[in-house]
């Protein structure tokens, strides 16, 4: 494993969250570590740097009263040092929670604390702040976790720790035609078929939506500025909230009855919107190849030029 150039520790008390954490700093793109012993994170921590292995993710480590040789004094010199001699960003965030809900969740989940595997839940959790004690004052980030639910600490984290670039959805844009069925992996999709069908057009039919001729005939439907306009203003409400939510994969598909013309126009002038706002999607056209065919295409629409 390489060293990231951030590197954050995660640590409190039993039961408040730091599965969570560690989970959605994961989703964001960080590396994660759980419970390594002591003196192997010693180990990753002190290796030196290869440029040729350099890593930009941040790294998470998680450590507790579970931890292989814990010891919390030892621990917050160990960081005092590698900051001295290597210049490390290390951050620590402590995980702190009420006895009173520690013990409820205990209690919920039939769990038993680690420190008390033989005693009251009660026992382990005050045994067990008392040793975090160190690492508690140490700590340069606090989230209290009593009253929060798993998704608000998910959410709390993802706008602490995000970052640039980090937590953001993979972003896809595709194309398909209805008569080879719809794609089992979108999110949102979006029916064209209200609009003017380029296939009865003898001179557009060949072409595909990607051809300037078919693009500007789709576009001067009536319908079009209205429904595009109204689609691209859902988008760019919808995806900065999947991002809150931590949704790591986005697919907005547009169909059309064979997937070669209005679908694939729509797919490109939507991708291009969304670059437009800073968003990176990926375009695929999954019916661009197949061959036109009247029978699948239905009774052409009439009045519309």
């Amino acid at each position: 494993m390489t060293r990231a150039k951030e590197i954050l520790l995660v640590t409190g008390l039993s039961g408040a969250g730091k599965s969570t954490v560690l989970k959605t700093l994961e989703d964001l793109g960080w590396e994660t570590v759980d419970n390594l012993p002591l003196r192997l994170l010693d180990r990753l921590l002190s290796t030196p740097l290869s440029e040729s292995t350099e890593s930009d993710s941040p790294l998470a480590v998680g450590i507790g009263a579970r931890t292989r040789d814990f010891d919390p004094d030892s621990i917050v010199k160990r960081i005092k040092k590698l900051r001295a001699e290597h210049g490390y960003d290390i951050g620590t965030l402590f995980l702190d929670c009420s006895g009173a809900e520690l013990e409820r969740r205990y209690a919920e989940t039939r769990r038993r604390h680690p420190l008390a595997l033989d005693r009251p839940a009660s026992d382990g959790i005050a045994r067990e702040r008392e040793l975090l004690a160190p690492l508690r004052r140490w700590a340069n980030r606090l989230i209290d976790t009593t009253d929060l639910s798993s998704n608000e600490l998910a959410q709390q984290v993802r706008a602490t720790f995000g970052g640039d670039g980090l937590g953001e959805p993979t972003l896809s844009v595709m194309s398909f035609g209805y008569a080879r069925g719809i794609p089992r992996n979108a999110d949102l999709m979006f029916d064209m078929r209200f609009l003017r069908n380029p296939h009865w057009d003898e001179k557009l039919r060949p072409g595909t939506g990607l051809d300037p001729n078919v693009a500007a005939y789709v576009a001067a439907d009536p319908a079009y500025d209205d429904a595009m306009k109204q689609i691209e203003e859902l988008l760019l409400l919808l995806l900065p909230r999947y991002r809150a939510e931590g949704k790591a994969y986005v697919t907005i598909a547009f169909g059309c009855t064979g997937g070669r013309h209005r679908s694939v126009h729509v797919a490109e002038r939507v991708a291009k919107r969304l670059r437009d706002a800073g968003f990176s999607p990926t375009v695929t056209h999954r019916d661009l190849g197949a061959a036109p065919q009247d029978s699948l295409e239905g009774a052409p629409r009439t009045g519309l030029g």
